[in-house]
């Protein structure tokens, strides 16, 4: 029997504490962070411990084999730093020869699909300028999790069953994806434990010998020569070398409101051009927004018409900025947005042009903020459900497939070449009211969901005035590929929304397409509201509120 709650039962979150509070897509990973807030921890430190149970318990969106990008909020300094830890190309990678061997994109699945991990050395950087307590405290949950077991739970159940034929005709039945993630031949039973050994003893030798001993030494040199044996072209120097960058948020403001996340190549941006372009179409009605959903479907339609607007955007323009111009500043301007807003078709949905990016995604999101006011938005994935599906059994990490989103035509902006960050999906998110603290501390998972769901949310907070909860859990939509590289126009949507308007947008010329409810394909957004100020104000609390779609619950102190 499945642990699952029928729609109608699903639980609707909210936690408020003094002190601190922990939202992630997993409640084991919140109880963990918690524990570190308990204990003295920094915001940092309770995102890395979180983010380890993540890795552990939730190997379907996230691992050590994945990609990060984190907002952080210093309340000392009252100041807001970015560090993108994503991964670069091997450096021995030749897009020509691949092209020569008569590849057009580069496959989903497999060695030349996984970029150099960054999530490792970006808890480290992260930990260097902000932790307190030591990492073998902070791994100590992930470990004993690995080690002794977690419980199945049907999000994982689901996705090892969906994935492991798309592994076997990639890679063949006897890769190390089976052997980990399916040792016994058959699904896993609701509850059933899950162990992962070579993953515990992985983390222990991190929580031994420094987050430094994933890229250096034999771990390093060992996941060089898993790759390469199976047609990569990972070496060691491409380990050892690996770095994560420190730079500045990028913002817009919208309707009084600072909204802030992370600069390309993560698709904050998208997010953000978004928000200008609905601001730049008028305010909406305040009773457009309740509990039950967005009740006007012009509202509706004027959201999906700006996200094909910033998609085609984003596909032109969005990769590594230390490989590629990207016009941030003229994307963010609004007058740019007001020129955008006036394509929009009031009454009909626009056809819009092929994407040149791939769908999909497989990601985690967690928030953190702790008694001093510290606060963290972190993003971390392996892409596309147990990414690249390359596992090492005997280390027990599995890579992502970020490196797939790269473009083998030479004239894209996003083309693959030595060295480089690909585009990414992924994106962090913080919201200002006042300048010298945050007020929401948020963000999404789900692909090319992730912008859209996060500007629905800032929507129904600022022109809608829900709380985070009826915001978080509102039924949502987003407009995505329907297959690989076909324009952007079909329109994933709960049912859950008042009789007609969902019929009203068919017959604008949207593709519907409905989902279950509470699916958790239309993304998980997790959010934390700093009340008065938050713990580091004398009359702040904090409120707290998980995705209803995911498995997560919120932790408070």
């Amino acid at each position: 029997m499945s642990d699952r709650l029928p729609a109608p039962l699903v639980p609707m979150p909210l936690a408020r504490g003094r002190h601190g509070a922990v939202v992630a897509p997993h409640h084991l990973a919140t109880a963990a962070g918690l524990e570190i807030l308990h204990r003295g921890g920094h915001a940092v430190d309770a995102a890395i411990a979180t983010n380890a149970v993540l890795a552990v318990v939730m190997p379907n969106a996230c691992g050590i084999g994945g990609d990060a990008f984190w907002l952080i909020w210093d309340a000392a300094e009252r100041r807001q730093f970015a560090l993108n830890g994503s991964g670069r190309a091997p450096l021995g990678v030749d897009p020509m020869a691949l092209r020569t061997r008569g590849l057009t994109v580069l496959p989903l699945r497999g060695p030349l699909a996984v970029t150099i991990p960054g999530a490792v050395r970006s808890w480290r950087d992260a930990h260097a300028r902000f932790g307190r307590l030591p990492i073998d405290v902070l791994l100590a949950p992930a470990i004993e999790l690995a080690a002794a077991g977690f419980p199945a739970w049907d999000g994982f159940i689901e996705d090892v069953e969906r994935v492991a034929p798309i592994v076997d005709a990639a890679l063949g039945p006897g890769s190390g994806f089976r052997r980990t993630y399916r040792p016994g031949d058959r699904p896993w039973g609701p509850g059933e434990l899950v162990r992962l050994p070579a993953l515990a003893r992985t983390l222990g030798r991190l929580a031994t010998d420094g987050l430094d001993a994933f890229y250096a030494g034999e771990l390093g040199e060992r996941q060089a020569r898993t790759l390469t044996s199976l047609g990569g072209a990972h070496t060691a120097a491409d380990f050892r070398d690996h770095t994560s960058t420190w730079t500045e948020p990028i913002e817009t403001t919208y309707r009084g409101v600072r909204v802030t996340t992370h600069p390309p190549n993560s698709s904050g941006i998208v997010a953000l051009e978004i928000l200008n372009i609905l601001e730049a179409g008028g305010a909406p009605d305040r009773a457009t927004f309740s509990r039950a959903g967005v009740t006007d479907r012009r509202w509706i339609h004027r959201v999906i018409e700006a996200s094909k607007l910033a998609i085609a955007d984003r596909d032109r323009d969005l990769t590594d900025p230390e490989h590629h111009d990207i016009p941030v500043a003229r994307l963010l301007d609004k007058a740019y947005a007001e020129d955008l807003a006036a394509r929009i078709p009031a009454e009909h949905a626009s056809r819009p042009a092929p994407s040149t990016n791939r769908r999909g995604g497989g990601t985690i999101y967690l928030a953190i903020v702790d008694a001093g006011g510290n606060a963290v938005s972190l993003i971390e994935s392996n892409y596309m459900g147990f990414g690249s599906g390359v596992v090492d059994p005997d280390t027990g990490i599995h890579y992502q497939n970020r490196g797939s989103y790269f473009s083998l035509d030479p004239g894209h902006a996003n083309v693959l070449a030595p060295g480089k960050r690909t585009l990414h999906t992924l994106l962090p998110g913080m919201l200002f009211r006042e300048p010298d603290r945050p007020w929401v501390v948020a963000g999404a998972m789900g692909g090319d969901a992730q912008p859209q769901v996060h500007a629905q949310l800032v929507t129904a907070l600022v022109d809608g005035g829900l709380d985070i909860r009826s915001a978080v859990a509102a039924p949502r939509w987003f407009v995505e590929s329907e297959m690989h590289f076909a324009p952007p126009e079909a329109v994933r949507v709960e049912p859950r929304f008042a009789p007609g308007v969902l019929e009203a947008l068919g017959a604008m010329g949207h593709p519907v397409r409905r989902t279950e409810p509470f699916d958790g394909r239309l993304g998980h957004e997790h959010a934390i509201e700093l009340v008065r100020g938050g713990p580091g104000s004398r009359e702040g609390s904090v409120a707290a509120t998980t995705d209803p779609r995911s498995a997560g619950l919120p932790a408070v102190w």
